[in-house]
């Protein structure tokens, strides 16, 4: 069965750039980005990889972890990691999962269950849904997930943009809007009563309609 947002992140354990991990012992009580790539020493991988190396000041500041993977292996991922840097300004700053069996892509249904473990046998089609996102709380649960088609570069602005939004309204029952930024007005989520919004809200609320209101983002 494919993965759902509420469901537990499947554990596992692999080797990485870092040295090998246990998934859920590494996440700790991290949030974490957790994304794929079709293969190293490819255009539009070597743009994303270093631009998120580039963001990753941003996802520290929010208690969240980094990590990618594609099914090369680890030493493809070492020696790749220069061309990265090279092109795109920004040194590798987080670990790369190598993963040639297959196994983690195949967990996270980020790649065809019947795909080649092969290398040499991987085919277009085995590559066609392996650029995915996937955000884990510290419960270990997933809270969202994204999958690109490969001739497109992921925004990882707009996964940052998320991350804010996940977290937010994890701590705080709100909502927020269509092309909502940090800091920016949100809306009272509809299970709230007046009444508990009255207690939340002291200040009150805009209601456009009553099942709109609109209260400045919490602190």
């Amino acid at each position: 069965m494919p993965l759902r947002i509420g469901d537990e992140a499947p554990d596992f354990t692999a080797d990485t750039t870092e040295g090998s991990i246990n998934f859920h012992d590494w996440i700790g009580s991290n949030w974490v980005i957790l994304f794929s790539h079709p293969k190293d020493f490819t255009p539009v991988c070597t743009t994303e990889l270093g631009y998120l190396a580039g963001l990753k000041s941003e996802f520290d500041r929010r208690n969240c972890k980094l990590i990618g993977l594609s099914i090369d292996s680890v030493s493809d991922h070492t020696a790749w990691a220069k061309d990265i840097e090279e092109t795109q300004g920004h040194a590798l700053n987080y670990p790369l999962i190598g993963d040639p069996e297959l196994s983690v892509a195949k967990l996270y249904d980020m790649i065809h269950p019947n795909a080649s473990g092969n290398a040499k046998e991987r085919t277009a089609a085995d590559n066609a849904t392996i650029r995915s996102v996937f955000v884990i709380g510290p419960d270990k649960l997933v809270k969202l997930i994204l999958t690109y088609p490969m001739s497109t570069g992921r925004n990882f602005d707009e996964v940052l943009r998320v991350l804010d939004s996940i977290q937010l309204t994890a701590k705080h029952k709100v909502a927020t809007p269509v092309n909502w930024k940090q800091g920016e007005d949100v809306i009272i989520v509809p299970a709230v009563s007046d009444e508990e919004a009255k207690q939340k809200f002291p200040d009150g609320w805009d209601a456009p309609k009553p099942y709109i209101r609109i209260v400045p983002q919490p602190k």
